[in-house]
């Protein structure tokens, strides 16, 4: 009996200096975190809006009430909207949106310029399946969005040679791609309402 409380008192000591460096480590290295995944982000809207000289955050309220107003099925998949200025012009918006895939959320952002076409989407973080789903990040497979028009919403095809407003799926991995596809129309449909 003395034998097991020992035991469970070396052990708990063990646990609580773990749990001290865990929260330690953590403490330490948040604002790096969070530094760095600033920077992904900024990197991600330069990608998708090459011409804008700098972000300008649309303010949380205006993009809830265009996300409200969209018609959208999950409202918690806009994470933020920024507008793209090119020399103090307004020349569109990135649309930050969180669809689920094959492995869960797939954080990424879409270009949309003020003429109504997709500059191009990137995918920030995922967890799809390595080797298929994580294609997604495959620059054959995003650069199908550049210059979309959207008069229609953007869909997934299987087979054959992709429409004007159609997206040819990764082999294999027709969840990721059709997420894709989701948050790309998340973000078309935000961006109609901010812009009407």
């Amino acid at each position: 009996m003395r034998e097991v409380v020992r035991l469970s008192i070396v052990l708990f000591i063990i646990a609580g200096v773990a749990a001290l460096l865990l929260g330690l480590t953590n403490y330490v290295t948040a604002d790096l975190i969070e530094e760095q995944i600033r920077m992904e982000n900024q990197l991600a809207r330069e990608g998708v809006m090459s011409e804008a000289d700098e972000f300008q955050e649309v303010d949380a309220d205006k993009v809830q009430e265009a996300v409200n107003a969209s018609g959208i099925d999950n409202t918690e998949s806009v994470e933020d909207v920024y507008e793209a200025v090119a020399s103090g012009e307004i020349v569109g918006y990135t649309i930050k949106t969180t669809p689920s895939g094959y492995g869960g959320d797939i954080s990424m952002l879409t270009g949309i310029s003020v003429e109504g076409v997709i500059t191009g989407v990137r995918i920030i973080s995922h967890e799809e399946t390595p080797g298929l789903g994580a294609k997604i990040t495959e620059e054959s497979f995003y650069m199908q969005f550049n210059e979309l028009p959207f008069e229609e919403p953007v869909e997934v095809i299987k087979s054959g040679e992709p429409q004007e407003n159609q997206i040819a799926a990764i082999t294999g991995a027709t969840i990721s791609s059709q997420a894709i596809v989701d948050g790309t129309n998340d973000a078309i449909a935000v961006y109609q309402e901010l812009v009407e």
